[in-house]
């Protein structure tokens, strides 16, 4: 039989028949879609989908969650993220500043013993300390604000050496190195003097603040740090720079 006697034969349309579907009309929805879901694993299709609105698409909504159903995003994903293997680069000094920051975390206890945590960066041109933050809690949203004022100051750096601390794995501190295009270098477990720069750093800072002082409150402890960073990047000599304080070694160099 022809395809016309076909079509009427079990009624239906010609039109019907010869439809050949556009098979890449939703490709920009999956890539976009897929994009968000790889950044955040954890969230859903009510908070990806007004996020596609925001990056400017106007898809409609039934559209994005049919395709969102068809790729099985609405399945709960189980299972943790295996971490990457890390296989930071020898320590080495950079040629100028901005090339490479160093970050860790300390903690100590008031008098009363009340915990709390400092969070220390360093750039590792000169060792000069650019930012101690000091709190109870010290929360990866309250990292990647630190360290977007001092790049306020100073600009971005193009690689931020840490450990494997939950802070600096985070999907949030992830996403903020990608934004600024900066190069998030993770030392080995069970191995700090990978981050050498820092952990020396941290000894300074113990023996001449934390393990020198009796603190009552945490507004002290930030006082008295505020007080100490200037005497170290100004003042204090550096025998690995020569004898000179940072500040100045980085004037001169």
């Amino acid at each position: 039989m022809s395809k016309r006697e076909s079509c009427i034969m079990v009624n239906l349309s010609r039109t019907v028949y010869d439809y050949q579907p556009d098979t890449e009309r939703d490709q920009p929805v999956i890539d976009a879609l897929l994009a968000l879901v790889d950044r955040y694993p954890r969230r859903g299709f009510d908070k990806l989908f007004p996020m596609l609105r925001r990056q400017g698409h106007k898809w409609n909504h039934k559209r994005v969650y049919r395709i969102y159903c068809d790729l099985k995003l609405n399945i709960r994903r189980k299972g943790k993220r295996r971490l990457p293997n890390r296989r930071p680069e020898p320590l080495s000094v950079p040629d100028e500043i901005n090339q490479s920051w160093s970050a860790d975390f300390m903690s100590d206890a008031l008098w009363r013993g009340k915990r709390f945590r400092t969070f220390n960066l360093i750039d590792d041109f000169n060792r000069e300390a650019l930012v101690i933050e000091v709190d109870v809690s010290l929360g990866a949203q309250r990292i990647v604000r630190a360290l977007d004022r001092v790049a306020a100051e100073r600009g971005y750096h193009t690689k931020l050496r840490v450990d494997n601390g939950p802070e600096m794995i985070s999907v949030h501190m992830a996403a903020w190195a990608e934004n600024h295009s900066v190069e998030l270098e993770f030392i080995q477990p069970g191995k700090p003097m990978q981050n050498g720069f820092v952990e020396r750093f941290n000894r300074t800072y113990r023996e001449d603040v934390l393990n020198m002082y009796v603190f009552n409150k945490l507004s002290e402890v930030r006082a008295i740090t505020e007080d100490w960073l200037i005497d170290y990047n100004e003042v204090r000599p550096h025998e690995s720079l020569g004898n000179i304080p940072p500040i100045e070694y980085a004037m001169s160099h």
